[in-house]
């Protein structure tokens, strides 16, 4: 068990943390970066990249490769591609959980690299919006992950100092967002918690 009493607190980040929906985003990537001429990316790039505004992936892309496409040209048809496939996500059953078990206790916000349309939307229709107390999104800060900007918007929303906030995550980007923040960070694998710092693991 996760003993989150030390902290008053909650962040999650959404796609792959609370929602099983990276698989959807993924395949919409691969199929958009495809047209765009984009041939040296490895298949686990955009799980490793999951969190980081879509603008933000194609310029590193365009770095990657030498090529000068228009950001938000990529990012608009990989949404275009995502549109067409996106099924409605599971839920992730380890982090929903720990969001039950606090809402009303702690206030809970979340922290996504997501649009935010999208973001309002997809937890509207998995019936979560109603248990949050805030949503920050790409749409609400300048800079993305790794950069700590949503978690702190986030934090200071809630009135909460960030040291005593703790984010679960399920990308390294993520974590290092959180870090950055001043935040402890759960990481989230396969659906599984990884407990990071290890001094919350409480063996029993």
């Amino acid at each position: 068990m996760v003993d989150l009493s030390r902290y008053d607190a909650l962040i999650f980040d959404m796609d792959g943390t609370l929602i099983d929906s990276m698989g959807d985003h993924g395949t919409a990537w691969v199929r958009a970066v495809a047209e765009f001429g984009y041939n040296k990316v490895q298949p686990n790039y955009f799980d490793v990249m999951g969190g980081v505004p879509s603008y933000q992936i194609v310029v590193q892309l365009n770095e990657m490769h030498g090529l000068n496409h228009d950001p938000l040209e990529v990012a608009g048809r990989k949404y275009e591609i995502w549109e067409e496939i996106k099924s409605l996500p599971a839920l992730i059953p380890a982090t929903n959980a720990i969001l039950d078990q606090n809402q009303g206790v702690k206030p809970i916000s979340i922290g996504t690299g997501a649009r935010r349309p999208d973001a309002i939307q997809t937890l509207t229709d998995l019936n979560l919006l109603h248990k949050l107390t805030h949503v920050v999104t790409s749409s609400d800060v300048e800079r993305g992950k790794p950069f700590p900007d949503t978690f702190l918007k986030a934090a200071a929303l809630m009135g909460v100092d960030p040291s005593k906030c703790v984010v679960f995550e399920d990308t390294e980007i993520g974590r290092q967002a959180a870090t950055a923040a001043g935040m402890d960070c759960i990481l989230v694998e396969r659906g599984e918690l990884v407990h990071y710092p290890l001094k919350l693991l409480d063996e029993v």
